[in-house]
């Protein structure tokens, strides 16, 4: 067991576990946080998109050991405080288009969102229906075209 030092959600925190742990088994099992889902632990369904160091990253593909003491690692718990309001403007899109259905690949996909938009911004430009098309996020209900929308609307008010 080794302690490992990370800022969550704005906090620095430490926890003692072995060095091959997945941060998102951290995340859940140790630090209680269930918003990043656990879908398939390959890096491939993107249920438990989350942000590292403001860019998306898929926790269950990450040793904890592989993040430093000044890395900051935010969840979906985490997003609202990076715009100081109860529901980012994302999340309040989401619930304005009415995009959930069962529900579990949403946080996965706002954070994969927010992070697609920040990008596009980043380099000079708004987002567009090809950068839609590179969010990878599973949903297994099928309401891509309602996640599309709510990314188009919540990123007008970012």
């Amino acid at each position: 067991m080794s302690k490992h030092t990370f800022v969550l959600n704005g906090k620095a925190v430490t926890v003692d576990v072995d060095d091959d742990l997945r941060v998102l088994w951290v995340l859940r099992d140790i630090l209680g946080v269930r918003g990043p889902k656990y879908g398939c632990g390959i890096n491939v369904c993107k249920a438990c998109t989350s942000h590292f160091n403001g860019k998306a990253f898929n926790p269950c593909s990450v040793r904890i050991a592989d993040v430093k003491a000044d890395d900051e690692i935010t969840t979906i718990e985490g997003l609202p405080g990076t715009v100081g309001t109860d529901l980012h403007p994302m999340q309040q899109a989401w619930l304005d288009h009415d995009v959930a259905q069962c529900g579990y690949c949403q946080p996965g996909q706002i954070m994969a969102a927010v992070a697609k938009v920040k990008q596009a911004r980043a380099e000079g430009r708004e987002i567009d229906d090809n950068d839609l098309d590179e969010i990878r996020n599973v949903c297994r209900c099928g309401t891509y075209s309602r996640i599309r929308e709510a990314i188009k609307a919540g990123a007008a008010r970012m």
